[in-house]
């Protein structure tokens, strides 16, 4: 359980100080810094080149890999203008929505319920005095869609190619994000105290929360997993707070407790279904 909310913490925080580089080099080039050097640090540790790879290997990776990027690119774009907290809340409604759409218990309904008034608590209404950007909001839900088809295209991956399936689509990822950073952020990004910054986005947003993930997967029962992981909004809302200073209203944290209320449901529904079919 430490190991998994220290990836979340880590992610966090992580992602916050990424915030913090826009000014500087863009959410574009932010993210292609978080990809490359996680591309570099994953290439190493796992040395795909040692295994036979085909033509036919690229489309599934690659699908793979352009969903990751394309996520990651929105998300960081969705941030500019929304509170970190609430983007990762209306991004959990894609995985969330795709776990639902795969339940077959009339039940589960209620999760739905749950997550509409959490997104109906944050939709920018006329008159309402802490509306968020539309934008923002659009570019969070986007990236919330690539979240599930990287789900779907990542299970897929795992099963034909194991741990290697990582490194080759964070390559695939990063080589989708690098005409976007290359335009937004040039030459800043050869800048030395932005690439170390760089290197440490990346350890904190990949590499420190995949190995600490990669440790709770071991030792936490699947259910158990999923309903602490659904704890990243209300994590990624209080480092927002701490590092960027980004408060939010009574209404946005009801928003983000109905959403985390919805996913731990749906995480719980979906582990006594596994249990009862056990």
């Amino acid at each position: 359980m430490a190991a998994l909310l220290g990836s979340l913490v880590s992610l966090s925080i992580g992602t916050s100080f990424a915030k913090s580089l826009f000014p500087a080099i863009g959410a574009g080039g932010t993210t292609l810094y978080r990809l490359v050097f996680a591309t570099l640090i994953l290439m190493a540790w796992w040395r795909p080149w040692r295994r036979q790879w085909t033509w036919a290997d690229a489309l599934p990776l690659g699908l793979y890999g352009v969903t990751l990027g394309v996520m990651n690119l929105l998300f960081y774009n969705a941030i500019k203008t929304i509170p970190f907290g609430l983007a990762i809340a209306i991004e959990f409604t894609g995985p969330l929505a795709l776990a639902l759409w795969h339940s077959r218990k009339a039940s589960d309904g209620l999760w739905v319920v749950l997550a509409i008034l959490g997104l109906g608590l944050i939709l920018p209404w006329p008159g309402a005095h802490d509306a968020l950007d539309p934008l923002g909001i659009g570019l969070a839900w986007a990236a919330g869609v690539c979240w599930a088809l990287y789900i779907v295209y990542g299970q897929r991956v795992a099963k034909q190619y194991g741990v290697m399936a990582t490194p080759m689509g964070m390559l695939a990822a990063a080589l989708v994000v690098t005409p976007f950073g290359l335009y937004e952020a040039g030459s800043a990004l050869l800048d030395t105290q932005w690439l170390a910054a760089g290197l440490a986005v990346a350890l904190l947003s990949s590499a420190v929360p995949y190995t600490l993930e990669m440790y709770a997967l071991k030792h936490l029962p699947k259910g158990t997993f999923s309903i602490l992981l659904s704890l990243e909004p209300a994590v990624g809302a209080i480092a927002g707070w701490i590092v960027l200073a980004e408060r939010l209203s009574p209404g946005q944290w009801a928003a983000m407790g109905f959403i985390i209320a919805a996913s731990m449901g749906s995480a719980w529904s979906a582990g006594q279904r596994s249990a009862s079919s056990a």
